[in-house]
């Protein structure tokens, strides 16, 4: 039996993943340890140079088409959240190199580039077996880069309460796939579609179980509550460039996921899974601006942020929509360039001044203007405030909410953005208006990490302006459902 070539070249941003991964490993057996910036320049440059071929060559039609047993899909949410995947990685390397001592390990950029190829696969994978397997080849290695730093007791500490809370996550998620595949003999999520809507089916208590079983392990993926409380101390303690990964290009796979299940496989059932994802969105929102509101340190308030933006997300999620999904794809699109751009900031600050602490960005704005316009722009992003992206995200999901009749939802969104806005002003405050002793120091930026936030900068200010073209992929996301 001859395989068809087209199933190869569907995969081809994957097989050039690998052989990045295998290049990574022989430079890190063959450079010396003041060459091994070289690394990182060698893993953003392939990360990049993937996206290419993926952009220019490998953009689905209007027909969506199932490959290899039909187990994976290639449609448009799978192109956006690959896209949102390798760009993410590529941004996370090119800050990660000038990360202290593990910006030279080769397996630090080993990792992320693996962590990588599983979200490229969870995007595109429609079979449960295929989905678990790239969560994993996902996870696994998120859990070992989160406790990278092995001399600090958080970073260590935070890597085990990841793998900890993960395979516990994981393991109730394979439950509910189990249950599914108990009940239908099948693990293909378009052929359950069908099976479900049969009669004996579509009102067995065991039906319901498992889709919330499967939601709780998909919670905890987004960082939504009641499964968020492991980001706070996972955030503090990871690198913080790898930190910022987790918060974007990870979180945006987990929401690529959910959709593409929820959505294909229970569609007839959405307005009962559409309450319990408002609710949860409600909770998830409030909790984590009202504890950011309390936060000293800034990598954890930006981990209750991470937090209350899975909660505006899954605004467009709940609604089930055209407009929902849209919004939900365009959401993540502009809070992948913003929050990118803030941890990467707090990684270049957080190394030059040894602290953390809201309190150590005093002064900043005199020590490096550039930086501290950087962080304005991020964190008025993160508020919503025109003309960044965020703004436009926020306006689409809201308006997802209004146009589905949930206006309730909507005005929850806007009074949660409000007392986000407080906590955003409030680390802006002592960034220009506080004043320290070292505030004739000037802060030395190195050209890649200028070079990665003026990117992320110019991304925010486009996507926030002239918005027509994401969302016309957001759009095709949607529809490719």
């Amino acid at each position: 039996m001859s395989l068809d070539p087209s199933a190869i070249l569907v995969i081809l941003p994957e097989i050039l993943l690998v052989v990045l991964a295998g290049v990574v490993l022989v430079l890190d057996l063959a450079l010396k340890d003041e060459q091994r910036r070289l690394i990182g320049w060698v893993t953003a440059g392939g990360l990049l140079f993937v996206i290419i071929p993926l952009l220019f060559f490998f953009r689905p039609g209007d027909n969506p088409t199932l490959y290899w047993g039909g187990a994976i899909r290639v449609d448009w949410l799978s192109f956006v959240f690959k896209l949102l995947a390798f760009f993410g990685a590529a941004i996370t390397a090119i800050l990660a190199m000038d990360y202290e001592v593990i910006g030279k390990r080769g397996e630090l950029y080993l990792l992320l580039i693996i962590s990588t190829l599983g979200m490229s696969v969870m995007v595109m994978a429609t079979d449960l077996i295929l989905l678990y397997v790239a969560i994993e080849t996902t996870s696994i290695p998120l859990y070992a880069l989160a406790g990278m730093r092995t001399k600090s007791d958080k970073s260590v500490e935070s890597g085990f309460k990841y793998l900890l809370f993960g395979a516990m996550a994981s393991a109730i998620m394979l439950y509910g796939f189990s249950l599914l595949y108990g009940m239908t003999g099948q693990t293909n999520i378009y052929a359950l579609a069908e099976l479900f809507q049969q009669a004996e089916l579509s009102s067995s208590p065991m039906l319901y179980g498992s889709a919330i079983i499967i939601l709780v392990g998909f919670t905890f993926k987004i960082s939504a509550a009641p499964m968020h409380f492991w980001a706070p101390d996972v955030y503090e303690g990871a690198p913080t460039p790898i930190a910022g990964f987790l918060s974007t290009s990870s979180k945006a796979a987990g929401f690529a996921v959910l959709l593409r299940v929820f959505l294909v496989a229970f569609p007839e059932y959405a307005p009962q899974w559409g309450t319990a994802l408002a609710v949860i969105s409600t909770v998830t929102m409030t909790i984590g601006n009202m504890i950011a509101l309390a936060q000293k340190n800034i990598k954890r308030l930006l981990a209750y942020s991470s937090i209350a933006h899975a909660g505006y997300a899954l605004i467009g999620v709940s609604v089930a929509s055209v407009l929902g999904v849209t919004s939900v794809a365009y959401y993540m699109i502009a809070y992948l360039a913003t929050n990118l751009a803030a941890f990467g900031v707090v990684a270049i600050y957080g190394r030059i001044a040894g602290s953390d602490e809201i309190s150590s960005y005093a002064g900043m704005s005199r020590r490096s203007p550039t930086l501290a316009l950087v962080m304005l722009v991020a964190f008025l992003s993160l508020a919503g405030m025109p003309p960044f992206g965020g703004f436009i995200a926020k306006v689409f999901v809201f308006a997802a909410a209004i146009n589905a009749g949930l206006i309730w939802l909507a005005v929850v969104g806007v009074l949660n953005s409000i007392i986000g806005l407080y906590y955003y002003l409030t680390v802006l405050k002592v960034v220009y208006l506080h004043r320290s002793e070292n505030d004739e120091v000037p802060l030395t930026i190195s050209k890649s990490s200028g070079f990665a936030l003026g990117l992320l900068v110019v991304a925010i200010l486009l996507i926030g302006t002239v918005f027509a073209p994401w969302f016309n992929w957001a759009a095709q996301a949607a529809l490719g459902l």
